[in-house]
């Protein structure tokens, strides 16, 4: 038999979606998931992006430009221009969501055995990007108990080697919901220019922030504009995950001209996503007003109900919609396992994150899970009551394993 690649034997799964196929036999069962692993928002995308596809009337989806409209660059050049952020359309090339403007970009600065700088835990799916680009991942970590702050930049310092290119933030972050203040993003920049590297961030959830936080973009350090790579997606702020459209936002041409080609080998990002997305930019303030407040309700309602049980540790997020968490058992695998395959409450289970996933550093994150709580808030209190009692349930279970096996 022909040999797998060894690329593919080293590509992670995905913590997030693994577990699926024992979710789609639960629900075979008859049992009713909530579902707290995965960035689903039940938030209804914008009028104004449903209406353009309903009025969408091609006789022919042709191809589009690689880059992406100039149209739909344009007015997203102008949505940035009104944040402060100064870019103009050509300095955004349009992606097939956010995932593969992070790949463009790695794909056009790294090489073979060069080493990217994360601060884990993070987006599960920069090992396999950086797997794929043939980068190796050096993670400087972070910890639950001071809320996931940026790690300091001694600890910086300390991963940097000759072969070290890039380092890549996730701000606000996936999986922690931790929001990196300007001061934070400041000292990054001068470790940044100290060192000439790139300094990627993907900053997809910019538009969720609570508690009168501000966010400050990595497009505003002065003086990086050719260190400087944005990775932005709409999946999220518009509700609109299955457009599958994001971008790669750099004043760094050479990094552009170096992404088109990779664009151009891959021909054009999806034509209806874009129609779509270009008539969102136009949604109103009040739309994210409304979502903010919704979601900031969600989150009081997760972190409070998930305090009432004993054993879990859980920090407030201060942006986003996930949060790492805490729980009372040994092994989150197995337990996110065992919730879809043996358990359920009157019918009813929960299907979450292992947070090990999330890590690149073997043994971390091995009693931690990621919640989305992206659930309306009814669903997230009973999927909490859910989790309670599976946790006492679980353990009371490996309690008496543990005396059968001795005895």
């Amino acid at each position: 038999m022909p040999n797998i690649s060894i690329r593919g034997k080293r590509m992670p799964q995905s913590p997030i979606r693994k577990l699926a196929p024992y979710a789609d036999i639960a629900v075979q069962k008859g049992h009713k998931v909530y579902h707290l692993n995965i960035g689903q928002p039940d938030i209804k995308s914008p009028e104004l992006a449903i209406e353009a596809l309903r009025n969408f009337e091609l006789d022919i989806i042709e191809y589009g430009p690689s880059a992406g409209f100039d149209s739909y660059r344009k007015k997203l050049a102008k949505f940035y221009n009104d944040q402060d952020i100064d870019v103009n359309f050509e300095d955004i090339m349009i992606t097939t969501g956010g995932s593969e403007a992070l790949l463009f970009a790695l794909g056009s600065i790294m090489d073979p055995g060069d080493e990217i700088i994360i601060p884990e835990p993070f987006y599960a799916n920069y090992i396999a990007f950086s797997e794929e680009s043939s980068a190796t991942v050096v993670p400087v970590n972070t910890v639950l108990e001071n809320g996931f702050a940026l790690p300091s930049m001694d600890a910086f310092e300390k991963a940097i080697t000759p072969k070290t290119k890039a380092i890549l933030i996730c701000n606000p972050s996936n999986p922690t919901g931790n929001l990196y203040s300007e001061d934070e993003i400041k000292q990054l920049g001068e470790i940044v220019k100290k060192h000439d590297l790139f300094l990627i961030a993907d900053e997809v959830y910019r538009k969720f922030i609570y508690d009168g936080d501000e966010f400050f973009s990595v497009m505003n350090l002065v003086g990086l504009e050719q260190n400087v790579i944005m990775i932005d997606s709409v999946s999220k702020r518009y509700s609109m995950c299955g457009a599958r459209i994001g971008c790669m936002v750099t004043q760094n041409k050479q990094v552009i001209a170096t992404a088109m080609k990779f664009a151009q080998a891959r021909l054009c990002p999806p034509t209806i996503g874009q129609i779509a997305c270009e008539a969102a930019i136009a949604t109103p303030q009040s739309y994210f007003d409304e979502v903010i407040a919704e979601y900031k309700e969600r989150r009081d309602t997760l972190v409070a109900e998930l305090d009432k049980i004993k054993g879990v540790v859980v920090n407030k997020p201060k942006a986003a919609f996930y949060c790492i968490v805490e729980l009372p058992v040994d092994n989150t695998e197995d337990f996110a396992q065992w919730l879809l395959e043996k358990y359920d409450l009157n019918g009813e289970t929960v299907m979450i994150s292992p947070a090990s996933g999330f890590y690149s550093t073997p043994g971390l994150g091995l009693n931690q899970v990621r919640i989305a709580y992206v659930l309306k808030k009814e669903d997230l209190i009973q999927a909490v009551h859910i989790l309670k009692d599976a946790i006492q349930v679980y353990n009371k279970q490996k309690e008496i394993n543990t005396v059968e096996a001795n005895s």
